[in-house]
């Protein structure tokens, strides 16, 4: 039976682009996926460790460059493990049984009496001598092809088991982000940014910049202008020196304001009827829940450096997607995308389209002005929170019915959104900021909508987990100035939002147990078990009644449908804020295999639908978002973090899938479910903060 080959490794089947063995006792891994703070590395370093008969502490596990190296794509979509965990494994065991089949023959020894032990092969455990350092070249010299053989999984390995990251030491010890990295002759840039989408350069008075910032130099190609100078702060004087040389001939853009559901509404869009919406089948209840912009609002900030030398531009970006990230950066210069080499660096952690693909070309265009000069970009965190893409506002209407028996008969989805994907190359242009401002001919021309195959943005868990009957969807993809961008589980986050209110809506209506109710409405054992196994470990007795001191809410997901299995319970207080005092959560990941890394994803996502669900949003004033610090952009602080019990209940047998972006939508959800419970309706409208409470008790 032929291998089928991980579609990564049969697009790159030479095993040498993947593997060396160069130094004795370690082994090089080369992997196309980024760390991002979700400790990949690590996990992928369990899994080639086992594939391959080595000890993790043999493995040196390299993160991405585009210079020689595989092309994974982005890191993104909780996808990793599924993608890359595949070509580990197989790649692993491909290679241990190239070892183990020579060393039979060397040894005239049949095969299947042999293992490797920490890169040694063995026969009934005593070492032959045969080993990768030693004959290693020759393994990689052939293409993993559908013809190989895979050795059997051995005992002891190290998957399903707790591995400390391979990352932390050098960032506990510093200089292992790309903030600490430091080049000889280091120039500072500070890009001077369009007022709004579309605006053009009226006059530029560059005599009276170079007078009055004599210390710094202007670039400037087309309409995009930065300040070069040879420290960051004397590079951000001169960049405010700048804008007062600088008159702009800006467009009239839409007011967003503080509403932006309001505004939204508002916005030309383009319809889509997913799945037709069925008659009402019972009595109906129709609502809608919303969500703000929200920023990324990473506590570190978006960096690159760049350097010319010779005919080759070297990058360091802590971008999402390297590769798309040198073709974008290719298609701006007008160059040949080989002669850009750009690696990846550690950045703060992000999940989505951040600020660091922007940086990267803002270095990128300077240091190509200053052929030989290594140039380095840092945002302020007032461009962190304002030229950012941002996570896209979202409307959810859903109408539901039920049945004379109390159970759901009919139900219909509308989503309305701006978009969550416009990464860089995104509908083949480069969607970054500078390269609009250079030519307007590199403007996005059209929103795109991640395609449902792909898992959908905006409608991304739009469709319910439960047994709803006849059921439809449609899209309403509303086009804007603002840049929005994927963020942290795109859609799923207000989709499951909606989906697990109008679940506590109906369940109330029908006079049944939130619990209860959901579980006569599922069919899915894995889903009843996380969900059961929830109700468990917090002893759900119900949600409580308004007025208590502490209400208990619900939310319940598959992330993408084909996802990890997530359920929470929040336990929340009623002050002068919304207090969430704890969380239970159950996830079903299938074979965890880091069970601590996965542990963070999951406890990491909550604290986050924490932040998101009751306090950020980003507010606007005309055209452009205002927020300049955490003062006007307000995120969880620690003093708020909830106790936490996280528990999986997965099967090995069933295949590992990313658990990163599976909590989003069931905390959000959780947390408004008891909210609502505590003031005696439903809370629809996010953020639910102090001014959001004092509208509903009004």
């Amino acid at each position: 039976m032929d291998l089928e080959l991980p579609p990564a490794l049969a697009a790159q089947p030479d095993p040498a682009l993947w593997l060396a063995f160069e130094t004795p006792g370690r082994v090089t891994v080369r992997t196309g996926k980024v760390e991002l703070g979700q400790g990949i590395l690590t996990a992928l370093t369990q899994l080639i460790a086992d594939g391959l008969g080595v000890a993790p502490a043999q493995v040196d596990m390299r993160s991405a460059s585009t210079h020689r190296w595989p092309n994974e794509g982005f890191t993104v979509g909780s996808l990793s493990l599924e993608q890359s965990g595949p070509v580990m494994c197989t790649l692993g065991a491909v290679v241990r049984w190239r070892l183990m089949e020579a060393a039979a023959l060397e040894f005239a020894l049949p095969i299947d009496e042999l293992t490797v032990r920490e890169g040694f092969v063995c026969h009934r455990e005593q070492s032959l001598g045969w080993n990768y350092w030693r004959h290693g070249r020759q393994l990689l010299l052939k293409p993993v092809t559908a013809a190989d053989r895979m050795a059997p999984a051995q005992p002891g390995g190290s998957v399903g088991t707790p591995l400390p990251r391979v990352d932390l030491r050098a960032k506990l010890a510093g200089g292992a982000f790309i903030q600490d990295l430091a080049l000889p002759g280091l120039q500072h840039a500070v890009a001077l940014r369009l007022p709004v989408r579309g605006a053009r350069i009226a006059n530029f008075d560059a005599q009276r910049f170079t007078q009055r910032a004599p210390q710094a130099r202007c670039i400037r190609i087309g309409d995009f202008l930065a300040c070069v100078a040879a420290s960051e702060s004397a590079a951000r004087a001169a960049a405010q020196v700048l804008r007062s040389c600088v008159q702009w001939d800006s467009p009239a853009l839409p007011e967003v304001g503080d509403d932006a559901a309001g505004w939204l509404q508002r916005q030309p869009a383009e319809e889509s009827v997913i799945e037709p919406a069925p008659a009402d089948a019972g009595e109906a209840v129709e609502l809608t829940w919303t969500r703000p912009f929200i920023a990324h609002a990473s506590i570190g900030l978006s960096c690159a450096l760049a350097w010319q030398q010779g005919e080759v531009l070297q990058v360091w970006s802590h971008s999402q997607g390297i590769f798309p990230l040198r073709d974008a950066i290719a298609q701006v210069l007008q160059r040949a995308p080989e002669t850009i080499h750009v690696q990846h660096v550690a950045g703060a952690g992000c999940y989505g389209h951040n600020g660091a693909d922007d940086a990267a070309l803002d270095a990128a265009l300077v240091a190509v002005a200053l052929p030989g000069t290594p140039v380095r970009v840092q945002w302020s965190r007032e461009e962190e929170l304002r030229e950012g893409p941002l996570g896209a506002p979202m409307a959810v209407r859903i109408r539901a019915a039920l049945d004379a028996q109390g159970r759901i008969a009919s139900w219909s989805t509308h989503v309305r959104s701006t978009s969550h994907n416009m990464r860089p190359g995104v509908g083949g242009t480069p969607n970054l900021l500078a390269a609009a401002a250079i030519d307007p001919a590199l403007e996005r021309q059209r929103d795109l909508e991640v395609p449902e195959a792909r898992g959908g943005g905006a409608t991304r868990n739009a469709r319910p987990i439960y047994a709803v009957g006849e059921r439809g969807l449609s899209l309403a993809l509303a086009t804007t100035h603002v840049r929005t961008s994927a963020l942290r589980a795109l859609g799923a986050f207000a989709n499951v939002l909606a989906i697990e209110g109008m679940m506590d809506e109906l369940a109330q209506r029908a006079g049944s147990d939130p619990a209860a109710f959901r579980l006569r409405h599922l069919q899915d054992p894995r889903a009843i078990a996380v969900l059961e196994h929830v109700l468990a470990i917090c002893g759900w007795t119900g949600p409580g009644s308004a007025g208590d001191p502490l209400t208990r809410g619900i939310g319940l997901a598959r992330y993408k449908e084909r996802g990890a299995y997530c359920a929470v319970v929040a336990e929340v207080a009623l002050e002068e804020t919304v207090r969430v005092r704890r969380f239970w959560c159950a996830v079903d990941a299938g074979l965890v295999v880091n069970p601590d890394g996965a542990r963070n994803q999951v406890e990491g996502g909550l604290l986050q639908a924490l932040s998101w669900t009751t306090l950020e949003a980003v507010r606007f004033e005309g055209a452009r978002p205002v927020a300049t610090g955490w003062e006007t952009y307000p995120i969880l602080r620690f003093a708020d973090v909830p106790g936490i019990t996280t528990e999986f209940v997965g099967a090995r047998e069933h295949p590992t899938v990313g658990a990163g972006e599976t909590a989003q939508g069931p905390a959000a959800a959780a947390i408004a479910n008891a909210v609502s419970v505590a003031i005696g309706q439903r809370a629809c409208d996010l953020p639910l903060d102090r001014a959001r409470l004092l509208q509903l008790l009004a």
